[in-house]
């Protein structure tokens, strides 16, 4: 543990599950419709894009949360917002942490400083951490929607920099699961990384973790033996 200062966390993926599908099949119940693989299938035609517009900074955070809404907006004749903040509220609701992350955290408390950087949204991640019991862990919270720029983005991790009193950056790791955003924007900004391929996925070519592994428990291993 004396390699490191402070370790960064992404959160969906990372820290907890994040079942898109089953948080909308509970969202659409309320409105009396049944989601199916096929809706899904639609809706991520719609929605991976605009997260790719919205890491590139070609769109807000609230343009990707209504955009992603629209058509069925338009079916359900509801607002947008609305169908995007029960979605929220249901995606809280089924959060769990991912195996291993409770045992990590609590090998990891009081050793070394812990933060969140995410591209997720404020309302989500505060309700999930509350939800888990697990904020008590955590020094401080970047959320992509305060900040004003997504990762892979270097300027969101200088910030969380600054909000932790300018760290040496070689003392600094950031853990995430998305290659092309935690793992590329750490190394943009002169941070070691660790990339967590729990899904054996293909590492994009240019890009290169400090360290590589494929659970929570092989990361706690890495990390304090």
């Amino acid at each position: 543990m004396t390699n490191w200062d402070w370790i960064f966390f992404d959160a969906d993926e990372t820290l907890f599950t994040f079942d898109s599908f089953s948080g909308l099949q509970r969202m659409f119940l309320d409105y009396s419709v049944t989601f199916t693989a096929d809706d899904f299938q639609d809706y991520q035609a719609v929605n991976k894009p605009l997260w790719v517009d919205y890491q590139n900074g070609a769109i807000t955070s609230l343009q990707l949360q209504h955009m992603r809404f629209e058509s069925w907006a338009s079916r359900l004749r509801v607002n947008p917002g609305d169908l995007n903040e029960a979605f929220m509220t249901a995606m809280a609701e089924i959060c769990a942490p991912l195996p291993g992350a409770v045992s990590l955290l609590n090998a990891l408390k009081g050793k070394v400083k812990m933060g969140i950087i995410t591209n997720g949204f404020t309302s989500l991640q505060q309700r999930r951490l509350e939800r888990t019991g697990l904020s008590d862990y955590f020094d401080l919270m970047i959320i992509s929607e305060e900040v004003g720029v997504a990762k892979p983005d270097r300027r969101i991790f200088d910030y969380a920099l600054e909000q932790a009193g300018n760290p040496d950056r070689s003392r600094v790791m950031m853990v995430g699961d998305n290659a092309s955003s935690d793992v590329l924007g750490g190394i943009n900004a002169g941070l070691a990384t660790c990339w967590l391929n729990a899904h054996q996925q293909e590492l994009p070519a240019g890009i290169s973790p400090t360290w590589t592994v494929t659970t929570l428990a092989e990361l706690e291993q890495r990390l304090c033996k």
